[in-house]
């Protein structure tokens, strides 16, 4: 199978892959209230406030769409904006007491769902070593200099 065919298939299958964890994270957060994007915004400042753009980089997708999760949270009172010293437009987002709440509503299903998984892969270590090997997939596409269209 030459390269072009085997990156075809391992993205189709990342892709697969993708909608198969969407789709999990809404099952889990569904109880607590949450969507999978809400889950993925908030657990993103669950250990410190950051700002919109930051949350998307981290997460690799638009500063738009997270603007617009963080917008909706922070009017049902999961989130508040706060200060940025660093910088006086960007504010920094950051879970209320009640979003904290609704995260750990989903701790219980989270870690029971992950120890099926680990344990329909045969272990935690082969889980540890998908997770190594797409942040290996991760890297080697950062490093890549794509041309723009």
């Amino acid at each position: 199978m030459s390269a072009s065919e085997l990156l075809s298939d391992t993205a189709l299958a990342v892709f697969r892959l993708n909608g198969q964890f969407l789709a999990a994270a809404e099952r889990l957060a569904r109880p607590a209230g949450l969507t999978a994007a809400w889950w993925q915004v908030l657990g993103a400042v669950l250990r410190e406030p950051l700002p919109v753009a930051g949350i998307a980089r981290t997460m690799g997708i638009t500063r738009q769409s997270v603007q617009r999760v963080a917008d909706l949270l922070v009017e049902r009172g999961l989130a508040v904006y706060e200060p940025n010293p660093a910088h006086r437009r960007a504010k920094l987002l950051a879970p209320t007491g009640e979003g904290r709440a609704a995260i750990a509503r989903i701790t219980p299903g989270h870690a029971e769902f992950a120890a099926r998984l680990a344990g329909a892969l045969g272990g935690e270590a082969d889980l540890a070593e998908v997770r190594g090997t797409l942040e290996r997939l991760s890297k080697a596409l950062d490093a890549l200099d794509l041309p723009e269209p």
